[in-house]
């Protein structure tokens, strides 16, 4: 650990503390800043040259802002003569830009996964990526860690519930589903939905009998919240005892709290990949469970060459 330094961003100070405190080494010294007219500025505080660098950085909102930060201090700890610089994005943002939704549009994803590894970064440590294929749009080594164990000891700790069943609330996030259901020894259903537009979405079928179960839906971003609220109704419909909800990333942009909130779902638990608001501290069916010990680790192990997907076996 001694030729390790962590360099943090602005997007989420308390989850790069986190992993600081797990890994007993404080964070690099350094200045991250803008000018008057909203230019970044980067200052590395501390010799980094021949170091193991990572760079902590959400690219939350503002997304543009943060990732821009990002690029900077990688591009810092490149020009310093660090030797491997590894870029952790806990929460990944334009990952649901990974494919042409239709003509003249562009694959954001693999846009902004070709400026970080043009910028300098050596590698790549991030938390649920929304489709898995974004992690083959690095060409450079890039470690996709799942929060699954996370929730697991959550859901073991809180949930004393009876007749538990696993919920994807789209078909597209049945694989992570499945593997949660494996892990507490839980059947599964799906909801089947239509989207009509970006932020809309419209229940149609429950695939599997959710009556007299405890439902706990699972996915990887909760953001307008609308899908969660439309899936809790459509379980309860169906006959469900409760509906409780275990997302990754708590993007809960606009209203979505305030949507959450006056919703039947019992309560939503959301990891802190995205620096959490006064509204969801203030809500009281929104719980924050970190997740800086699980990245932690997965640093630690990084830094001494040893397997990360161990940690998910």
């Amino acid at each position: 650990m001694a030729a390790m330094k962590l360099l943090a961003g602005n997007s989420n100070r308390a989850l790069a503390e986190a992993i600081a405190a797990h890994l007993s080494i404080p964070l690099c010294r350094a200045h991250v800043r803008r000018f008057a007219d909203q230019e970044i500025w980067v200052e590395v505080l501390e010799n980094v040259r021949g170091q193991d660098t990572f760079v902590i950085q959400s690219t939350s909102f503002p997304a543009n802002d943060h990732l821009m930060e990002l690029l900077i201090m990688i591009d810092a700890l490149r020009r310093a003569s660090a030797r491997r610089i590894t870029a952790v994005i806990p929460y990944f943002g334009y990952a649901r830009q990974d494919r042409k939704q239709g003509g003249r549009t562009p694959i954001s994803a693999k846009l902004v996964s070709n400026l970080i590894t043009r910028a300098g970064a050596d590698r790549v440590l991030t938390v649920d990526l929304h489709a898995g294929q974004v992690q083959g749009f690095f060409d450079i080594p890039t470690d996709n860690l799942f929060a699954a164990p996370v929730m697991v000891a959550d859901i073991k700790a809180h949930r004393q519930l009876k007749n538990v069943m696993v919920v994807s609330p789209d078909v597209g996030g049945v694989v992570r589903a499945r593997a949660l259901a494996k892990r507490i020894d839980a059947p599964l259903a799906i909801v089947d939905k239509r989207r009509e537009r970006a932020g809309e979405s419209e229940v149609m079928n429950i695939i599997g009998d959710v009556a007299g179960h405890n439902c706990i839906l699972v996915d990887d971003i909760v953001d307008s919240g609308g899908t969660l609220c439309n899936a809790a109704d459509a379980l309860l419909a169906a006959g469900a005892e409760s509906v409780h909800a275990y997302i990754t990333h708590g993007v809960l942009s606009g209203a979505a709290v305030e949507r959450i909130t006056a919703s039947k779902l019992k309560e939503l638990v959301i990891t802190d990949t995205i620096r959490e608001t006064d509204a969801v501290k203030a809500a009281h069916n929104i719980r924050v469970i970190p997740i800086g010990p699980l990245i932690g680790e997965a640093i630690a192990r990084t830094a001494r060459e040893e397997s990360v997907s161990s940690l998910f076996d």
